[in-house]
């Protein structure tokens, strides 16, 4: 007898072992149709699989995440018989799952068009209609290793001498198409479906190494139906739309170039932008009672070996040599922080101390990690870290959540996912420790009234974390915010307080951030509103257009009215049509066009026209004036 355990508690038992597909059929026509296939005791098995004792089991669909994930799998596969069928030449190499999709690295002398992709895509569909079986096969080593080696197959083959000597080889055959493959797979071509479609083209070295020889690869995404792909497709043309480096030039914000690499030119309109995000986040921390510093950007290299950054992120860290010292380039603020509570002697009374500041960083990130706002060399941290006693950790945490999430919601985020990441594999400090941080931010969370999912393993180096990722207008979600309790770092860097009892005790450190980089918020913001800021925060909120040159004088009273009232406004008093400066502004993301010709020069008023908006409004100077004045006052106002 097999008992089998499913996911309801219920146990169904067999006279003898069972496979997936028999399983399925026994629970019920509905769901062997759309059985793709089990896991077993926690592991994810072909749905051929037999079950020959007792065991936990469920079947996978479509529906859930590993079901997805197959899907992604098998699509790498099917266009790899798709490339063989119609390009017989060509090697295949590998073929894994990634986030939205799935590639696969081709071996080719001649490089693949976009043309090709949609002959593949075809072959592809042709295939899944045939709905061809998929079985797995146990090969022996040499046998496998011969077989690819005739097929032309050298990278296979190679794969195969690098397995360790005791790992089954297993090969999967789906028609005249045999692939090396760890497994699960689908049990049939077939059960792909349709919802599949080929996206681009690029180049990777073999094993990912820039000495080995250039392969072709072939990206795509796969989906459980055509209604997500088809949401899936909106969305990466709504992010095209949204790209932040696109509507940078077309706003006038910044831009990046070779001779600073990582770095960002911030133009007048771009550096309006940045300050009146930072003075917001500035007057927020401030009436959340911390203080603000400012550290070296130049700290010698002693302090980050004591603080073990050095070891962990050399890679990472800029250095220059002067008078025979090292000196590296700050990439984060923690340890000068550290410094600063170290001056003079700190009593419990004096926690806790919230130490704030706006830290230049620079990172030494590999080039073609780089994008745009959203990943740079140099960039600014809206840093701070809270020196507390154990006790305290509940209570600033509390707090600190509550106040993120108010910057979160006057920034237009109403959806935030709070994850919580323990211990990594590589790590400073004691099991005790880690188990006392883990235990204190987790008290902490429930204390704050958060649910968390967890992130195993995704910690900090010093300590367990809170990440906070937002969910942007198309669904995006983009990982910004985090908390970290630390306990190593005070100890290492010999940070102390005189407790109640007379004794030093190290504080505890709570490493925090709101918008994580002020360059990469930026970013997401932009793409956020598609470059439509909300008013108060628009770098160049109105701009003051003339229909004839005989209104500029009138035009000059206006915009010295718009100024009085605290707008950042412009004139535009260029010799051109109306229509053609309407299209010009609503291009840069201009929220407000005040228009005036002779009518409005005689009669005191303005035209108000607002962005995406085709009518215009007729009003007196001093009403827009005021009326713009109250828009632009922004969320400091309630506060």
């Amino acid at each position: 007898m097999v008992a089998i355990t499913l996911p309801d508690g219920s146990v169904r038992t067999f006279d003898g072992p069972v496979s997936g597909t028999g399983l399925a059929a026994d629970i019920g026509p509905g769901l062997a149709k759309a059985a793709l296939a089990i896991r077993v005791n926690g592991a994810i098995k072909d749905l051929a699989a037999v079950i020959e004792e007792d065991a936990q089991v469920s079947i996978v669909t479509a529906r859930d995440d590993d079901g997805l994930a197959l899907l992604r799998h098998d699509a790498a596969h099917v266009m790899a018989e798709a490339v063989k069928e119609l390009y017989p030449e060509v090697q295949v190499t590998i073929g894994p799952v990634i986030k939205d999709g799935f590639y696969y690295d081709f071996a080719r002398p001649t490089p693949f068009t976009p043309d090709d992709l949609e002959h593949i895509e075809a072959r592809m569909r042709e295939i899944v209609a045939r709905d061809e079986p998929v079985t797995r096969e146990v090969w022996d080593r040499a046998e496998a290793i011969r077989f690819f080696t005739d097929q032309g197959e050298h990278y296979k083959a190679e794969i195969i001498q690098g397995l360790p000597e005791d790992e089954e080889i297993s090969l999967y055959r789906q028609g005249e198409f045999i692939d090396l493959c760890r497994g699960p797979h689908l049990p049939s071509t077939g059960k792909l479906g349709k919802a599949f479609k080929l996206m681009k083209l690029a180049g990777a070295y073999w094993r990912g190494d820039s000495r080995n020889e250039m392969l072709q690869r072939v990206y795509g995404t796969a989906w459980a139906d055509s209604k997500q792909l088809k949401a899936y497709l909106y969305m990466l043309e709504e992010a095209e739309k949204r790209d932040h480096r696109r509507l940078g030039r077309e706003m006038g914000l910044f831009h990046i170039q070779d001779v600073a690499p990582g770095s960002v030119f911030w133009h007048p309109r771009g550096w309006t932008l940045y300050r009146t995000l930072q003075d917001y986040i500035r007057a927020r921390l401030q009436n959340a009672g911390y203080v603000e510093v400012n550290t070296p950007q130049m700290v010698d290299r002693s302090l980050w070996e004591a603080s073990g950054h050095w070891e962990k992120f050399r890679e990472y860290m800029f250095t220059a040599e002067s008078e025979d010292r090292i000196l590296a380039l700050k990439p984060m603020n923690c340890p000068c922080h550290v410094q600063i509570y170290r001056q003079g002697i700190t009593s419990y009374r004096d926690l806790p101390i919230r130490m704030a500041e706006f830290g230049s960083c620079l990172r030494n990130e590999p080039s073609g990690a780089l994008h745009g706002l959203m990943r740079l060399r140099a960039f600014v941290q809206d840093d701070a870290h809270i020196f507390c006693t154990e006790d305290q950790i509940t209570s600033e945490t509390k707090a600190f959540c509550d106040l993120l999430m108010s910057v979160y919601k006057d920034l237009g985020f109403e959806q935030v996912t709070v994850k919580f990441a323990d211990r990594p594999t590589v790590r400073a400090g004691s099991d005790e420790i880690w188990d006392k941080a883990e235990k204190a931010l987790r008290d902490a969370t429930a204390a704050a009234g958060l649910e968390t999912v967890f992130n195993p393993g995704e910690g900090a180096f010093y300590g367990p974390k809170l990440e906070f990722d937002l969910r942007d207008a198309i669904g995006r979600d983009w990982q910004l915010g985090t908390l970290q309790v630390d306990f190593v770092l005070p100890e290492r860097l010999d940070a102390t307080y005189v407790g109640e009892d007379g004794r030093k005790h190290h504080p505890v450190m709570l490493h925090r951030a709101i918008l994580g980089s002020m360059e990469r918020f930026i970013g997401v913001l932009i793409e956020q509103y598609a470059g439509r800021l909300p008013f108060w925060l628009a770098p160049l909120q109105v701009v003051v257009a003339t229909i004839t040159n005989a209104a500029d004088d009138y035009a000059r009273q206006v915009l010295a009215a718009l100024v009085d009232a605290g707008l950042k406004a412009e004139l535009d008093l260029r010799n051109e049509k109306i229509a053609y400066k309407v299209r010009e502004h609503s291009l840069a993301k201009i929220p407000v066009l005040l228009v005036v010709g002779a009518r409005e020069a005689r009669d005191g008023t303005v035209a108000m026209r607002r962005l995406g908006g085709e009518d215009q409004e007729i009003l007196a100077l001093e009403e827009a004036a005021a009326r713009l004045e109250q828009e632009a006052a922004g969320p400091l106002a309630r506060c």
